[in-house]
């Protein structure tokens, strides 16, 4: 039975992976407003209701990938050593993914990534939409400062700081990528911005956030 329920689990994620490229490849070709459910489902030989089975709106075709990243903050702030601040960890953690050129962080620019920021930057319902996704960020995040007792207002506060810093910082590197910079020019600057803007936020939320103990 639980062999049965895995293989049914990878045949949906499967699917949901297809239909997900089968709608970025359309959107990227003709564009996101040019291009219906009907005529994604058409292509990845799925029915409509199927498509919004796994999809709820056409904007998630797109933006589902970020579903991966809700929960990183909220990892990154519960699991941090001891004698570190949350503000410190995200900052750490921030760091070492600009090293990597993680996509996260904008500061990417290999041609796929490029064309798919375009493509979010540029259609203002996509950019509405993630909100959507904001939002749950920042609630899973809220919820770990709550479990470490810090007051319910303060833990929303804290996080809606972090959550929107990070953003913010990746849609900078993005959009000096985009104006024909490379990753390894912009990179001196994006590390820059990320100590500024995170030593902004560690006056103040320093004070206000606990610092686990060993």
């Amino acid at each position: 039975m639980e062999n049965t329920t895995g293989l049914r689990e990878n045949k949906k994620l499967r699917t949901r992976r297809h239909l997900a490229a089968t709608a970025l490849e359309l959107f990227l070709e003709r564009g996101f407003d040019a291009v219906s459910v009907a005529d994604v489902a058409a292509a990845a030989e799925v029915s409509k209701p199927t498509l919004f089975r796994y999809f709820p709106s056409k904007e998630d075709l797109v933006l589902d990938r970020f579903a991966d990243h809700q929960d990183e903050a909220a990892c990154i702030v519960r699991d941090r050593p001891a004698g570190q601040s949350p503000v410190r960890a995200v900052h750490a953690h921030f760091l070492a993914a600009l090293a990597e050129r993680d996509p996260i962080t904008g500061l990417c620019d290999h041609p796929n990534v490029l064309a798919f920021e375009r493509l979010l930057y540029s259609t203002a319902s996509l950019e509405s939409r993630l909100a959507h996704y904001t939002a749950r960020e920042v609630e899973l995040l809220a919820a770990v400062f709550e479990a470490e007792s810090v007051p319910s207002l303060a833990s929303r506060l804290a996080a809606l700081h972090l959550v929107t810093v990070r953003q913010e910082l990746g849609r900078e590197n993005w959009r000096r990528i985009d104006a024909g910079r490379s990753a390894d020019e912009v990179y001196p600057d994006a590390v820059a911005d990320a100590d500024l803007a995170f030593g902004m936020l560690a006056g103040g939320l320093e004070r206000e956030l606990p610092i686990p103990r060993a």
